[in-house]
C-alpha cells in the first residue's frame, strides 16, 4: 500500500487513546485462548445463575471443534448459528473460527423464508438452534444444502436450581421434537467429540482468512451477507479497548445486544473475551430484564440503541436503581436524539452513575463501531472520533471529492475493520470499497454528515432516508430530533409519502408520552411546534399516533415498515 496521506484533524483531540495499535493476526479463538492463559480462573461470562471461567471457556470450546471436526466440517465450510445470547451459541461461534470453518450469524426469530434464504446464500453445510425454532429449519431443509442440524436447549445451559424454574414455566411451552426427528442434540452432538481421532482439529487462520458473515440492508438497501475477516474483529477488540482506558480485565458487559448483529457480537462479546472481559449475556432482551442484570452484576460497560435507553426511561421501580458501577455507556446503532441523551444523562445522574452516554458510530461493513465520542470531551450532536487506525472523510456523494469542514457529504471510512467482501455481490462490493489515491480502500457508507475542524464526526442521516419534496431536501433524523424535544411526543419517526405534486410529502408518526390524549387538539399543537422550527417545505402535512412505533430485530424504529404501510394504503385508494 502506498504511503497515507488521509487528512486527520482529530489527531489532537484523542487524549489518552493512541492514534495508532499493533493488532493480532491469528484467529479470533487464538485472542481468546491467550487471554485464558492469562487470566484462566477469571469469570468469562455469566448466564442466568451459572458462571463459566476462562479456562473452562477454552476447554468448552475444544470440545465442540472436535465434535464439529467429527460430523465432517472442514475448512471454509459455512455453519449457520440461529442462537440467542447462551452459552452454547459463544462456545460454537469460537470453536466453528478454530476449525478454520465461517460462522453465518442470522436471528432465530427471522420467518422461514428469510431463513432459507440466509442458509442458501451462504450455502451452509450446517445449522446450529434452539429446539423451539426447530420446526421453522424443518420446514425448509429440503430446500437447502444443510446436511446436519443440531439442536440446543436453554435449559441445557442453566444451573439447577433455575433450570427446575425453567421447566416449570418457559420449558413447558416448548414443543417436544420427535424422537426420530433427523436432528442432533445438543448432548449428543458433544459426545461425538470422544470420537475425533483428528491431531489436526485446530485449523491455522490468519488475519485475512474469512471468519464471520453478518447479513445487513448493506449501503444500497437490499440484504447481502457481509464477509468479515479474523483480523476484522480482533482490531475491533484491541480498538474498544484502546478507547476506553479505563477498562480493566475482569470488567463487566452487559451482552443484551443480539449475536447476529456486528454490535453484540463485536463489542459485548468478543471485545470483551479477547480482553479478560466478563460478559453478562442477556438472552431474551426486556427492559426490566435488563435494568436488573446492570445492578445484580454491578456492570461496568452497557451498551444499546436508542430504543433501549428509551424503554429504561419509563421503567416503574427504579428509584433506588444504584448505577455507581458504570465506567462506560455506549449509544449505537441507530441516531441518537439530543433530547433523548439528555434525558437518559440526567437519568444516570439520579441514580449515581458518574459517566454520561457516549454516541458511537459505524456500520456492519465495519462490523460495527469505528468512531466514538472520547471519555475526556463531547460535543452535542457529535458521535465523536474516529478509532484508532480508522480513518473518517466526507466527500460529495458518490465522488472522491474532499468537502471543506462543516459541508455536508457522504461519509467514508477506512481502517482494519473494514470488511472483506459482500458475499457473491461483486458488483455492489465494487462500487462500496473503492481505493484512493492517499492509499486506502475506503467504505462508502451512504451516510451523511459532516466533520468540523477538530476532527468531531456529526451524523445527519441516511442518504437513502432523505426526503425530496418539491425539490428541497428533508431529512428525517434532523425533524425526529425536534420532535423528539417536545414536551408531548416520547418517540416519533418521519417518512417520505409518494404525493403527485411535490414527489413527496412529510408524514410524521409519533408516539406520545404517558397521559396526552391522542386527539386533533395535541396534532394541532404538534403541527404548531413544527411549524415555528422548520421550513414551510419540510412540514408534516400529518401527524398519525401510534402506540407503539414498529421496531427492527435490534430494537431499531422500523421506518421501512411504516413506508410500506403507506405505499400499501395509497395502492388500495
Amino acid at each position: 500500500m502506498s504511503e497515507i496521506t488521509a487528512k486527520t484533524p482529530w489527531k489532537a483531540q484523542l487524549g489518552e487513546v493512541p492514534f495508532h495499535l499493533d493488532y493480532f493476526d491469528g484467529s479470533m479463538f487464538e485472542m481468546v485462548e491467550a487471554v485464558s492463559q492469562r487470566y484462566p480462573n477469571y469469570v468469562a461470562f455469566n448466564f442466568m445463575g451459572r458462571s463459566t471461567t476462562y479456562r473452562q471457556l477454552v476447554a468448552d470450546i475444544e470440545r465442540c471443534a472436535k465434535a464439529l471436526k467429527t460430523i465432517g466440517i472442514r475448512e471454509g465450510d459455512r455453519v449457520t448459528i440461529a442462537m440467542p445470547n447462551c452459552p452454547q451459541a459463544i462456545c460454537l461461534f469460537y470453536a466453528v473460527n478454530l476449525v478454520g470453518a465461517i460462522a453465518n450469524m442470522i436471528h432465530p426469530l427471522s420467518a422461514e423464508k428469510e431463513i432459507e434464504f440466509y442458509l442458501n446464500e451462504s450455502e451452509s453445510v450446517l445449522a446450529i438452534t434452539l429446539d423451539q425454532f426447530y420446526d421453522k429449519f424443518e420446514r425448509i431443509r429440503q430446500n437447502t444444502k444443510v446436511i446436519n442440524i443440531v439442536i440446543a436447549s436453554v435449559k441445557d445451559a442453566l444451573s439447577r436450581p433455575i433450570k427446575a424454574g425453567y421447566m416449570l414455566t418457559a420449558g413447558r411451552k416448548i414443543e417436544k421434537i420427535p424422537s426420530d426427528a433427523p436432528v442432533l442434540m445438543w448432548k449428543d452432538f458433544l459426545r461425538l467429540s470422544r470420537c475425533c481421532f483428528y491431531k489436526t482439529y485446530k485449523v491455522p487462520r490468519s488475519g485475512d482468512d474469512p471468519a464471520v458473515i453478518l447479513y445487513s440492508g448493506g449501503t444500497t438497501g437490499t440484504t447481502k451477507g457481509i464477509v468479515l475477516t479474523n483480523r476484522n474483529f480482533n482490531a475491533l477488540a484491541a480498538q474498544i479497548v484502546a478507547t476506553n482506558p479505563m477498562f480493566r480485565a475482569g470488567d463487566r458487559m452487559l451482552a443484551a445486544m443480539p449475536l447476529f448483529h456486528g454490535f453484540g457480537l463485536g463489542v459485548c462479546i468478543h471485545s470483551m473475551l479477547a480482553n479478560g472481559g466478563r460478559c453478562i449475556l442477556i438472552p431474551r432482551f426486556t427492559p426490566k430484564s435488563y435494568a436488573k442484570q446492570i445492578t445484580k452484576y454491578r456492570c461496568n460497560f452497557i451498551a444499546g440503541v436508542p430504543t433501549l435507553y428509551e424503554a429504561l426511561l419509563r421503567l416503574p421501580g427504579m428509584e433506588k436503581a444504584d448505577f455507581s458501577s458504570l465506567k462506560g455507556v455506549f449509544s449505537g446503532g441507530d441516531s441518537l436524539s439530543i433530547e433523548l441523551k439528555k434525558k437518559f444523562d440526567r437519568f444516570l445522574y439520579d441514580h449515581k452513575a458518574v459517566v454520561q452516554v457516549r454516541e458511537g458510530y459505524g456500520t456492519t461493513e465495519t462490523v460495527t463501531a469505528c468512531c466514538l465520542t472520547p471519555p475526556h470531551m463531547h460535543k452535542e450532536g457529535s458521535i465523536g472520533l474516529p478509532f484508532p487506525d480508522t480513518y473518517i472523510k466526507i466527500v460529495a456523494p458518490g465522488t472522491e471529492e474532499e468537502l471543506p469542514y462543516g459541508e455536508e457529504g457522504e461519509i467514508l471510512l477506512a481502517g482494519p475493520t473494514v470488511m472483506k467482501e459482500y458475499m457473491k455481490h461483486p458488483d455492489e462490493t465494487a462500487q462500496t470499497l473503492r481505493t484512493h489515491a492517499d492509499g486506502l480502500t475506503w467504505v462508502y457508507t451512504g451516510d451523511l454528515g459532516t466533520m468540523d475542524s477538530e476532527g468531531f464526526v456529526f451524523f445527519k442521516g441516511r442518504a437513502k432516508r432523505m426526503i425530496i419534496s418539491s425539490g428541497y431536501n428533508v431529512y428525517p433524523a434532523q425533524l425526529e430530533n425536534l420532535l423528539d424535544a417536545n414536551e408531548l411526543v416520547q418517540m416519533s419517526c418521519v417518512i417520505g409519502v409518494p404525493d403527485a405534486y411535490k414527489m413527496q410529502k412529510v408524514k410524521a408518526f409519533v408516539k406520545l408520552n404517558p397521559g396526552v390524549p391522542a386527539n386533533d387538539e395535541t396534532k394541532a399543537a404538534i403541527l404548531a411546534y413544527c411549524a415555528k422550527h422548520v421550513a414551510k417545505y419540510a412540514m408534516p402535512y400529518d401527524v398519525e399516533f401510534r402506540a407503539e412505533l414498529p421496531k427492527t430485530l435490534v430494537g431499531k424504529v422500523a421506518y421501512r415498515v411504516l413506508e410500506e404501510e403507506e405505499l400499501a394504503k395509497l395502492a388500495a385508494q
